[in-house]
């Protein structure tokens, strides 16, 4: 699906100029090109045509989240028919943990988590597996790695009508894929059952998917309001990605820990060689 383009107002001045220059290097594949305006000389919608003329899932860096708010905002309402996604750190606050040996002080790592930015986070990278007219607006948190996109593709989670797979087998995919069962609070995340009907919410949605069953059969799927439970639309087949970017196989999860006990092992003894006994004490208590 190519960009659509919405805007009132068609290029003038040196927009149009600007506009073929920097497609034509993009064609010719030049690793950099600069775009020099004055404040409100149309830098941003110069940019959008540029982009709606690639047709390439684009990527926009910000330095700060201010920025990237203002630039998600107005590439949003350029592209309203396109996936423009959010993706910036969603802490709101970070302390990380440290320690003090001269005085034994252990200060732990306390963090705030914005819940919104977190699935809108989500989405983006939902988005990305899902279309090719994406544009995602991030801040710097975007160069920090995420795992393995293809193993975060491999975990989706799909259902369709008449497909015969078993209640108790979905319900293991999910849990898989960090989704938790809270049959009293429905909330992002997370899925309740009842009876052969299974409803999840995903973490990136703010719609929720019903699935129920026939025996091992599913005989019908539709996507849902989470407070009311009324059916919006009915859907023949539904996909849901993981709960988190921090998807991770179990073969992984025990080389890492293999690795990871050998190297405490290690700086242990390195450690009580050089007869820093607080340390190695506090090293093994808090691995």
């Amino acid at each position: 699906m190519p960009f659509d383009l919405v805007s009132p107002f068609t290029p003038a001045g040196d927009q149009p100029r600007a506009i073929r220059e920097l497609s034509a290097g993009l064609a010719r594949d030049d690793r950099y090109q600069t775009l020099l305006g004055v404040t409100g000389s149309g830098k941003t919608m110069t940019m959008a045509h540029v982009i709606a003329r690639f047709g390439r899932p684009t990527l926009v860096l910000s330095h700060n989240k201010t920025l990237a708010a203002q630039l998600y905002g107005e590439l949003k309402s350029f592209f309203p028919r396109s996936a423009v996604e959010f993706f910036i750190s969603y802490y709101d606050y970070y302390q990380p943990e440290a320690y003090v040996p001269q005085t034994d002080t252990y200060i732990a790592k306390d963090s705030s988590i914005n819940d919104d930015i977190d699935r809108l986070r989500l989405r983006a990278t939902s988005s990305l597996m899902e279309r090719e007219d994406v544009v995602i607006v991030a801040s710097v948190s975007a160069i920090y790695g995420l795992g393995d996109p293809e193993m975060y593709r491999q975990r989706l989670v799909t259902a369709s009508v008449g497909e015969e797979r078993g209640r108790d087998a979905l319900l293991e995919d999910l849990v898989g894929v960090q989704y938790q069962r809270n049959d009293v609070a429905f909330e992002r995340g997370t899925f309740r059952v009842r009876g052969d009907t299974i409803e999840v919410f995903p973490a990136y949605d703010e719609q929720a998917v019903r699935i129920e069953f026939w025996g091992d059969t599913v005989e019908r799927i539709a996507k849902i309001d989470p407070l009311t439970g009324d059916t919006i639309i009915e859907l023949p087949r539904a996909a849901v990605y993981p709960a988190t970017h921090f998807v991770t196989e179990r073969p992984t999860i025990q080389r890492a820990v293999t690795a990871i006990r050998a190297e405490l092992t290690e700086r242990l003894a390195e450690l009580r060689a050089r007869n820093k006994l607080l340390e190695a004490q506090r090293l093994e208590s808090r691995t």
